[in-house]
């Protein structure tokens, strides 16, 4: 087979502000790859199916030098994310061709294979891998459910949920809890294990199609952040007992004062300060202390051992059945990446933001 061009999101530059498509990251088409003689050196190539855009990747394009928990995107080389994909050929022993792979599209730092070369993986229409790992693990669909949904309500969203309900919620029958961006894939997971716990939930989102989700996902109480004042809103149907915040910001402050007593704050994502450049201020934070508040942040990936095997063995079967309801927005081609990255980042995006790249 001759030689084929091998796509790819490059990383161009790093952003003041939002990301722009196109300027912060660039469709390339100038790689090639042969895919019966290309060499694996006991590794194994796959086709990338389907990748994901989620909140936290505005985090990854920064300066190397600025330290977190996910590693920096770098300059001229391909990004990274989560990813599905299915093995064309395979030199490792425990892959074989037709295997489905699901996870982490990237190869240094928050990632899976740190033998390989930099930029030799990532959101390309081809990878070369060299491990399974933590990071990149084979999968099987018994249900037969979109492979979409394995970057989504049963990949790291869904993990994000379930892990972090689980390990801070400590939720009682007859609590309020208050979830932030509650029709997001995060979210609108959240509400619903809520909603399994027996608590009475209130969820926010800025458009009708979104509040309309969050009702079908069993939201008691639903507004409109962008109409509705949430201080309002929290100071009518609160006090809440719990609190999963995607957001930070004013609607961090506005729920520190609608706390219960033995209140628990779930710190999930801050998405009202990645692209002001400097954060915004919470204010009265004094709250914390007078009202004896929990405040927890975690990362989902520090939880797996603790809960994986448990999530695999809930989730799958509750999705398969309809019991839990998800939504994605589906876009075509790794060309619509950096559109994506800028919708997601401005909450234009519908729902659970996937890109497909290929059938298998």
């Amino acid at each position: 087979m001759p030689s084929l061009p091998n796509g790819r999101v490059i990383f161009n530059s790093v952003p003041e502000g939002y990301p722009i498509p196109g300027e912060t990251t660039v469709y390339d088409t100038s790689q090639t790859i042969d895919l019966d003689n290309t060499a694996l050196d006991g590794g194994f190539l796959m086709k990338t199916l389907e990748v994901s855009v989620d909140p936290y990747m505005r985090g990854r394009m920064r300066d190397p030098s600025i330290k977190s928990y996910a590693s920096p995107f770098i300059i001229g080389e391909s990004i990274s994310g989560y990813g599905v994909a299915v093995v064309l050929r395979s030199e490792h022993p425990e892959v074989k061709k037709g295997d489905l792979i699901s996870g982490m599209m990237s190869s240094s730092g928050f990632v899976i294979n740190s033998a390989l070369p930099t930029g030799s993986t990532g959101y390309q229409n081809y990878n070369i891998c060299k491990t399974l790992d933590s990071w990149l693990a084979k999968f099987e669909n018994p249900h037969n459910l979109p492979l979409s949904t394995f970057i989504g309500v049963l990949g790291m969203p869904g993990k994000t949920a379930f892990m972090g309900w689980k390990e801070h919620s400590h939720a009682k029958k007859g609590e309020t809890a208050f979830v932030s961006t509650g029709a997001g894939p995060v979210g609108s997971l959240v509400v619903q294990l809520a909603k399994m716990d027996g608590l009475k939930v209130i969820g926010s989102a800025g458009s009708e199609e979104k509040l309309k989700f969050m009702k079908e996902c069993g939201a008691d109480v639903v507004f409109n952040y962008k109409t509705s004042k949430v201080a309002d809103v929290l100071k009518k149907e609160g006090p809440i007992d719990i609190y999963w915040d995607n957001v930070a910001g004013e609607t961090l402050e506005a729920a520190l004062d609608a706390a219960n007593i033995n209140a628990r704050f779930i710190e999930c994502g801050a998405i009202g300060d990645y692209n002001s450049g400097k954060g915004v201020p919470v204010r009265n934070i004094s709250r914390v202390f007078e009202k004896s508040i929990s405040l927890n942040g975690f990362i989902q990936y520090r939880l797996e051992p603790k809960y994986l095997a448990e999530f695999y063995k809930t989730v799958p079967p509750l999705v398969a059945s309809g019991k839990i309801k998800h939504r994605e927005q589906v876009f075509e081609g790794l060309e619509t990446v950096g559109d994506v990255i800028l919708a997601v980042q401005k909450g234009q995006n519908t729902a659970k933001a996937v890109v497909h790249i290929a059938d298998v």
